[in-house]
């Protein structure tokens, strides 16, 4: 195993709580002002940036930063040639460095509470071996998004809000490791000639990176969080995204294996919708998954995952969405799920949604189930085929089942706001019809927030007749006419 990778798992054996982020500012502190009230003498340590991985050390500003850098630097040295030992196991190198970290802490003879002394401990390890000031932000559960715009600029998304944080990097290097910790660990590289970068964290999590000379102040890094715990139907509901309605009429379409296309603009939970979605599919089903960093998490055990691959430092073995897709016609799938299209893949996938491979789920930026036919209009366009419009259409008239709208309101909260059947070609135009839309008119409440959920419109799908030959049944409430019909757009 890489050694950046055995260090990352030492910190995960710090025996602590995991505080809030207020509380721990309120307790860094604290520690800060225990620390600096001790008389000790603080001495400029140098740069220092260790090929094992650890964050660039700079010179102490104050007595809390020095200890935490000799802190480190003594680990290093007590404990170098021991990270290279392969035949210690993971146990003992995690024993050996907690046991170490406090024997350092130790000799500095400054006085700590016992709570104190985990602290300090825990903040040590995020620095060596985690991802330094992003480690508690990434434990804290009510944090969905991490943007880091500079090394001293950290902003988080809290329930759909925007908060700057008060954690920030030491300068560009230590944020330039951490990204590079971040992407090694998934076999991508980040340098001058290759500055751009997605990959992910061990949890699914979804990291871009992107460094100078393309990023003007400095690297930039985006972390999008995914729950460890896979979110259900029942979540969305709760939240209101979804109705228990809603909810009945999607399972009976996926396990109906009706094509759906999910469309939404960015960060409005596409991603996640896709994922519950699929948890409706039975598990005798073989699926196939293509996307360009893994993020579904599906529960079932008949699953192929694929994903795609970018050019190496010469610029060759690029193996892209749309490869992958022709390759999964090969692999006998019942279903195939592509995470995304955005190019000449969509192509391909309406293909294969046309020739016997029902049931497939995809995700596509747009931000109305009619923008969602233009653009994935212009998608097939960028395969390079001098197709005719007309053809074009047919082929997504005739693919689509069922277009599922997502969007992120004002007030931050993310909802399904149409659920819209593709009825087919009426002259030129693709037609359309809202089975659910979301009701704007019932307004906002003294919070802010949006009183208004998906509300039925009354009329039935022509699917129906599809369930009917399934023996699949959904309860008539499901199309109570709470709304008067809105007619075909």
């Amino acid at each position: 195993m890489k050694l950046s990778a055995r260090l990352s798992r030492t910190q995960a054996d710090v025996d602590l709580q995991t505080p809030s982020l207020a509380d721990s500012e309120r307790e860094d502190h604290a520690l800060e002002t225990k620390v600096a009230t001790t008389g000790q003498t603080v001495r400029p340590v140098p740069t220092s940036s260790s090929s094992l991985g650890g964050a660039p050390v700079q010179p102490a500003v104050d007595a809390l930063a020095g200890l935490k850098q000799r802190a480190a630097l003594a680990l290093f040295e007590r404990m170098g040639t021991r990270f290279g030992d392969t035949s210690s196991s993971e146990e003992e190198l995690r024993a050996s460095a907690i046991e170490e970290l406090s024997l350092v802490i130790d000799q500095e003879q400054v006085p700590l509470s016992p709570e104190e002394r985990r602290r300090l401990i825990r903040e040590i390890a995020d620095e060596v071996m985690g991802y330094g000031p992003l480690q508690r932000l990434l434990e804290d559960p009510s944090v969905t998004e991490i943007m880091v715009n500079r090394f001293d600029q950290i902003y988080v998304e809290r329930h759909g809000h925007l908060s700057l944080t008060g954690s920030q990097f030491s300068s560009d290097d230590h944020l330039r490791k951490v990204i590079e910790r971040i992407v090694s660990r998934v076999g991508r590289r980040i340098d001058e000639s290759s500055p751009l970068v997605d990959a992910r964290l061990e949890d699914g999590s979804r990291v871009n990176a992107i460094i100078p000379p393309l990023a003007v102040n400095g690297p930039s890094l985006t972390i999008r969080k995914f729950s460890h715990v896979p979110l259900t139907v029942q979540n969305l509901i709760e939240w209101g995204s979804i109705t228990p309605e809603m909810a009945e009429l999607l399972s009976a379409c996926v396990r109906a294996r009706l094509n759906i296309i999910v469309s939404g603009g960015t960060g409005t939970g596409k991603t996640t919708l896709l994922n519950v979605l699929s948890s409706f599919i039975p598990e005798e089903d073989r699926i196939v998954t293509i996307e360009d960093a893994v993020e579904l998490q599906l529960q079932q055990e008949h699953v192929v995952r694929l994903e795609s691959r970018p050019p190496n430092i010469e610029g060759k073995g690029a193996v892209g969405i749309r490869e992958l897709v022709r390759n999964s016609l090969r692999m006998r799938p019942d279903r195939i799920i592509v995470g995304e299209v955005r190019g000449g893949e969509s192509l391909d996938m309406l293909q294969a949604m046309n020739t016997g491979h029902d049931g497939s789920l995809s995700t596509v930026h747009a931000n109305s189930p009619r923008d969602a036919i233009a653009r994935l209009e212009t998608l097939v366009l960028m395969a390079g085929m001098d197709l005719p419009l007309r053809a074009i259409r047919e082929q997504v008239s005739s693919a689509v089942d069922l277009l599922v709208q997502v969007t992120r309101l004002r007030d931050g909260t993310r909802r399904v706001t149409h659920v819209t059947e593709v009825q087919g070609m009426e002259g030129d135009i693709v037609t359309l019809q809202d089975a659910f839309v979301f009701d704007y008119a019932a307004g906002m409440d003294e919070q802010g927030r949006f009183l208004g959920k998906p509300i039925a419109t009354g009329i039935r799908p022509r699917f129906l007749d599809r369930f009917a030959e399934l023996g699949i049944s959904v309860s008539p409430a499901v199309f109570g006419p709470t709304l008067a019909p809105l007619g075909m757009r």
